[in-house]
């Protein structure tokens, strides 16, 4: 890309810098810089040279950073390049000057070898700490003496990146930053690979097969058997001391380990290279792209979500083997061999162990195994993989089926079984879930697995979920006895809510008026910031003094305002049994259809307060079918999508309503707000068929105390005018009668706002 000289000026002037060296190279690092980065990037790069040469190090820096970061913006992200200048500038605030060439000059060798932000990111903090480690002080303020051994690491960098992990890498400086922290002259032999010790741990470090060094067999891999082209994001192991991170993959690419040693087992004579290793976790991860389709994960418990992981783990496989049978080598000299008897099922927690004699089995066929479900399942997979490639869902309802058979109560042990049960080449399966509500651990992977409106086959076929119901007279649970289906509700004629919204204006007109008062008004002051709204004069006086005083003033002189807000989170839950398809006395609709128009009213309102509002409508058809079907989730904006959703709400069934709020709760008692508010708009009192009508007020009741426990706050809204007759046995005093239904639209939303003041 030739820029004209009218582009350069432009350019030029964007950069705070007087060097007159770097008018020669100026146009040709532009130039460069333009085809890899954005406009924005190219702003950075500008905005970062120019920070860097206002610390009076002269034109080299400068230079290094404009030929390097453009490379390594468009490699790792945009982002990388304020980060390294930021880190360029703290380097600068310490006695270690003169390493800032060197250590901008390694940046490139770094990019390139690791070939992953976040490693590139933890090389930085590497440099950073080995800095702060070995930089002295004379009398122990102020650091004065530069970190003698940094200049010479920074020169070995590209020998050490070659032979050694990041991990290894840390190792080797935290081996020489304890040991020759005070001693300046070994510290240089240590960091320059001259001395004995800094060899030997050097030797010891360097283990295993590096993935930059086979990377590019494994993209001619990936090409050929696969017919895929995937970006690979090697990670580090050594960084992550809470746990042990997998290999997994999103839309940034493949992500695997750094470093891999050779595979041994002395006892069975078995050896596999380091490289086949990775043709094992990214044949895997290949099967997966291809085959794994994504499957809601909301009913799911935490030993169903288990074993249907590991039946698709072992699906995928025999896909693979099936059709490259050179793999099956491989997988099995990778795949642990769990030992029957290994596990006392009375003493600790065995379905993990189960589950990999399954997948163990599926995999050999002269596998030694004697348990007759173990057989039974294995001889089910077979039969079902005779068929054709299966499916996720198939395959997930085979896996809920073993757990059923197999389920024990020792299970429950926080004592888990685990030896031989770990396939180290297989991923962490965030690819197979989606969810109706989104988590804290799963917003992280919004963007990746987006629920769409319109996926109606995969919300037609999720497991129930099994919920308890109080059984009065016993005094007692009875134990997984209702199950509950969920589903997201079909959509409908938008043009329905949108006309109801016309319909009432003057009311929505009053409406407004109340939540412009609802909003939140009070300020909340926000000290000690660089940039405000105004001075804080405490602390811009009290800087003064420093200034005079010859110190480092603090530049945190302004204060800022914001709105205190709202802080809470509101579920909405309808009753859709047969009964409101019925026209109340004096009324010219359907309950129904005044429910519409109230929750129509409501949920425009809360929009305009930004408060978590979720809506959900129950009917059921005895204890083995209670439907729960989403019509707005937490994370869903007033939209077109929820207002289809809720002008197709239809009437049918029964009022088991225990299940329905046990199922609510389970979903808001995730939010993260001071207030949870559960609303219950109802027609009459809980009845189903299989059941008598006392039996489920109480089973309603108990599920009420049971949200109490949990901080969520109930308030039914009952639109029968016998209600007072049986509304306070399950909600106590919090509940609202509204006798004349015509009202409900007005009513509902000012009630909200009561609550909710």
């Amino acid at each position: 890309m030739s820029l004209t000289q009218e582009q350069l000026d432009e350019l030029r002037e964007m950069l705070s810098c007087g060097f007159e060296q770097l008018d020669t190279a100026f146009a040709g690092c532009m130039e460069d810089a333009c085809i890899r980065l954005s406009k924005d990037g190219v702003k950075q790069l500008l905005e970062g040279a120019s920070l860097i040469c206002m610390i009076g190090r002269g034109y080299e820096p400068v230079h290094v950073f404009l030929e390097e970061m453009p490379e390594i913006g468009q490699r790792l992200g945009e982002d990388t390049i304020e980060k390294v200048a930021q880190g360029v500038w703290k380097m600068s605030r310490t006695p270690n000057g003169k390493a800032i060439l060197p250590f901008l000059q390694t940046l490139g060798t770094a990019a390139r070898r690791l070939n992953s932000q976040e490693m590139f990111c933890q090389y930085v903090g590497l440099i950073f700490d080995m800095m702060e480690q070995t930089t002295r002080s004379t009398h122990g303020f102020h650091t004065t003496i530069p970190s003698a051994g940094l200049p010479d690491m920074l020169n070995q960098v590209p020998l050490l990146l070659s032979q050694l992990s990041l991990e290894g890498l840390r190792n080797w400086m935290e081996y020489g930053a304890k040991h020759y922290r005070t001693h300046p002259e070994r510290q240089r032999d240590f960091f320059s690979l001259q001395s004995a010790d800094s060899k030997a741990v050097f030797q010891r470090e360097r283990h295993g097969t590096l993935f930059a060094d086979i990377e590019r067999r494994m993209d001619y891999y990936m090409k050929a058997m696969w017919e895929e082209k995937v970006q690979f994001v090697p990670y580090s192991a050594g960084f992550d001391e809470m746990r042990k991170p997998y290999p997994y993959y999103d839309e940034l690419g493949l992500r695997i380990p750094d470093v891999l040693d050779e595979y041994e087992d002395p006892g069975i004579g078995i050896r596999v290279k380091a490289t086949d290793r990775y043709r094992a976790i990214l044949a895997h991860m290949a099967a997966h792209r291809r085959w794994t389709q994504a499957i809601f994960a909301d009913n799911f418990s935490p030993f169903q979500r288990v074993a249907a992981e590991v039946f698709e783990d072992t699906r995928v496989e025999y896909l693979a083997m099936r059709l490259y049978p050179g793999l099956r080598n491989i997988f099995m000299s990778l795949h642990p061999m769990p030992i029957e008897d290994d596990c006392d099922p009375t003493k600790e927690s065995c379905i993990r162990h189960r589950l990999a004699m399954l997948s163990y089995a599926v995999m050999d066929e002269d596998h030694p195994y004697q348990n007759e479900i173990i057989l039974e399942f294995v001889d089910k997979f077979h039969e079902m993989m005779k068929g054709g490639d299966c499916s996720t869902r198939e395959i997930a309802n085979l896996a809920l089926s073993f757990v059923a058979r197999t389920r024990r109560q020792e299970d429950q042990l926080a004592n888990v079984y685990f030896s031989d049960t770990e396939v180290d080449y297989r991923d962490d399966n965030r690819h197979m879930w989606k969810y109706h509500e989104l988590g804290d651990e799963e917003e992280m992977f919004e963007q990746f697995e987006k629920r769409k409106g319109e996926e109606k086959e995969e919300e037609q076929g999720l497991p129930p979920r099994h919920y308890p119901e109080w059984d009065y007279h016993a005094k007692t649970y009875r134990p997984d006895w209702v199950s509950l289906y969920e589903s997201l509700h079909p959509q409908g004629n938008i043009g329905v809510i949108d006309d109801i919204l016309i319909k009432h204006s003057a009311l929505a007109k009053r409406l407004k008026q109340l939540l412009d008062m609802l909003k939140p008004q009070q300020y909340v002051r926000e000290r000690y910031q660089e940039e405000g709204s105004e001075l804080d004069l405490d602390v811009a006086i009290r800087s003064l003094i420093e200034f005079k005083a010859g110190a480092t003033p603090d530049p945190r002189i302004n204060m800022s305002h914001r709105t205190d807000g709202r802080d809470i989170a509101v579920s909405l839950l309808i009753d859709l049994s047969q009964s409101v398809d019925e026209i109340p006395d004096g009324c010219n609709q359907t309950v129904l259809e005044i429910s519409r128009e109230a929750v129509s009213l409501l949920g425009w309102a809360v929009d305009k307060l930004d408060d978590e509002f979720a809506i959900a409508g129950f009917s059921s058809n005895t204890r083995h079918e209670v439907r729960y079907q989403h019509i707005k989730g937490y994370g869903e904006d007033w939209n077109d999508l929820v207002k289809g959703r809720l002008a197709a709400m239809e009437a049918g069934y029964s009022t088991r309503m225990g299940p329905a709020l046990r199922h609510a709760a389970s979903t808001l008692e995730t939010r993260k707000a001071d207030k949870k508010l559960l609303l219950v708009l109802t027609d009459g009192e809980p009845a189903d068929i299989d059941a008598d009508e006392e039996h489920l007020k109480w089973d309603c009741h108990k599920a009420v105390q049971e949200l109490d426990q949990k901080g969520i706050y109930t308030h039914c809204i009952n639109l029968d005018s016998k209600a007072d007759e049986y509304v306070a046995d399950i909600f106590g005093p919090r509940y609202t009668v509204i006798d004349n239904v015509d009202r409900l639209p007005e009513k509902l939303p000012k009630l909200f706002m009561a609550l909710t003041k």
